[in-house]
């Protein structure tokens, strides 16, 4: 029975949703206030419909039509109908919070635009903080993680790259958990599990270190490749309530924020070592892994805490009803338009070209013994791969997606060119991986905000993941072979298969999509 003036907890963000769009007649027979943030949303049944008051200070009132109206809502619900002429307004009280729910994001929008720059604002921030943090893990565990295969499996070992694979294929597997999760309950959820996951997988790597076991480190790897899809996916978060021609831009300091965690978290592997080794009688390489499970577990306590309200429930993506399922249904949406596929093209190569490349470096510094340079060589990468995010996005959104994915895909060339020609010496790594970091920026970026543009709001969330999935997933393979394909022809050529693999994006622009085509004009932004 639904009692005048029920409550009850109701952990979305419908409140943020409604706008001036009427006034609710008469008043409410029965009502049930929900509490929704800061915000309180009052949902009632009248003799002659069905109305919802949101009693903030900013969204005045709305009236969602009559019974009859509503009875769809109902069904999707799975929670009955409410008939028009119906004099007994007795429902269950899940009934009506589900129906309700659904009434409301088929017909609701936020009206006030200040409010909603203010929401993106505060969502910029949260993922900000998470990016510095969960960056910092990831950049001190990378340097390290061939070093530990090397140790367990002996310094000539061909599966120099499985560190770097097992990390890439746990994030194209968590990559599409994670978005299912955040197509259910948002954003926040998706995020923090994935947090909470990455930082069980390091202690797991580090008991495999400790062990010197194979099976604990990789299963610890795999669950730590977590950290990295929530990291990929917050900038998705980004864009949930930005204005289209402000997708890179938002997109952008979200991947800018990862510099100072990437960039510094390579310089904590000695501290973190020594603090092992000293305090705790650890392994060499146990520390960098038990430091980063910490560093991650405070990423997921900043967007537990702080991450509210949840963009995509505030953009109502969560109550639309997908209209693909499944990995398969998502891919075929995805490459359904010419935007769709040069997006996932993109990706999928600035990913599977840095890995490779940047896999490699620190196993082919280390047996020609510049081990010491290697954390400085990574930052250097890392650093081109963020740093300059807020340029990069500005680029995109003022010369175009297209144009951003063509200037990656020749840094790319001219990044695989250098290690092609570097000798056994390090300097010349110094600018090539610095802009191996950027093409992929250029490429990450353009091609994500491609990505966005390319499909329908009900396909969004799911795109993304799959998208996602296929980039970490090519990336892991080429992580995985990289260093069989070092080992038999050496790390020159691997480079010099990178450069061939980037010109294969250079071509399809410039000779395979016509209509996709940059010219010199747009390129320099006149357009």
């Amino acid at each position: 029975m639904i009692s005048q003036h029920d409550h009850c907890r109701f952990p979305q963000t419908v409140g943020l949703a409604l706008g001036v769009l009427g006034e609710c007649f008469g008043e409410f027979t029965h009502e049930i206030a929900f509490d929704v943030g800061e915000r309180s949303v009052v949902i009632g049944v009248q003799e002659h419909g069905v109305g919802v008051r949101n009693t903030s200070r900013v969204f005045g009132h709305l009236c969602i039509g009559n019974t009859q109206q509503l009875a769809p809502h109902f069904d999707r619900a799975n929670a009955g109908v409410v008939g028009a002429q119906r004099h007994n307004f007795s429902v269950r009280l899940m009934m009506l919070q589900l129906a309700a729910l659904d009434a409301c994001s088929s017909v609701a929008e936020v009206t006030n635009e200040a409010e909603r720059a203010r929401i993106q604002q505060r969502v910029v921030r949260v993922l900000v903080g998470g990016q510095i943090i969960g960056a910092a893990a990831l950049g001190a565990s990378v340097t390290v993680g061939a070093f530990v295969i090397q140790d367990i499996l002996g310094a000539q070992t061909p599966l120099g790259g499985l560190a770097s694979a097992t990390v890439t294929m746990g994030t194209a597997f968590m990559s599409q958990v994670l978005s299912r999760l955040m197509l259910k309950h948002g954003r926040r959820v998706g995020l923090q599990s994935g947090y909470l996951l990455a930082a069980t997988g390091g202690v797991v790597a580090a008991v495999g270190v400790e062990k010197l076991s194979l099976v604990w480190f990789i299963g610890g790897l795999f669950l730590f490749g977590s950290g990295q899809a929530s990291n990929l996916l917050a900038r998705y978060a980004a864009t949930d309530l930005a204005l289209p021609n402000e997708r890179s831009r938002a997109m952008s300091r979200v991947v800018f924020a990862s510099t100072f965690g990437a960039v510094f978290g390579p310089l904590l592997v000695s501290p973190a070592q020594w603090a092992g080794e000293r305090w705790f009688s650890l392994a060499t390489y146990t520390g960098p892994w038990l430091a980063a499970s910490i560093f991650l577990l405070l990423a997921a306590i900043n967007t537990a805490v702080r991450l509210h309200p949840d963009p995509l429930l505030v953009a109502g993506a969560t109550a639309t009803v997908p209209q693909t399922r499944g990995v398969i249904g998502a891919l075929r949406v995805t490459v359904r338009s010419a935007d769709g596929r040069l997006a996932l093209m993109a990706m999928v190569i600035s990913q599977a070209t840095m890995v490779a490349v940047m896999t490699m470096t620190p196993v082919h510094l280390k047996l020609h013994g510049h081990e010491t340079v290697s954390p400085y060589v990574v930052s250097l990468h890392i650093a081109g791969m963020f740093a300059f995010s807020p340029l990069v996005g500005r680029y995109a959104d003022r010369s175009g997606r297209v144009n951003a994915i063509f200037v990656g895909a020749v840094l790319l060339v001219a990044a695989g060119a250098l290690s092609a020609v570097s000798g056994d010496g390090h300097i010349v790594l110094f600018p090539s991986l610095w802009l191996l970091g950027i093409g992929w920026n250029f490429g990450l970026i353009g091609g994500s905000s491609l990505l966005v543009e390319s499909a329908v709001d009900s396909d969004r969330v799911r795109v993304q993941g799959v998208a996602d999935l296929l980039m970490s997933f090519c990336g892991g393979i080429a992580g995985f072979a990289s260093g069989f394909v070092r080992r038999a022809i050496g790390f020159h050529l691997l480079s010099f298969s990178a450069l061939v693999l980037a010109s294969v994006l250079v071509v399809y622009l410039v000779v395979g999509a016509p209509r996709l085509r940059p010219t010199v004009a747009s390129l320099i932004g006149r357009r």
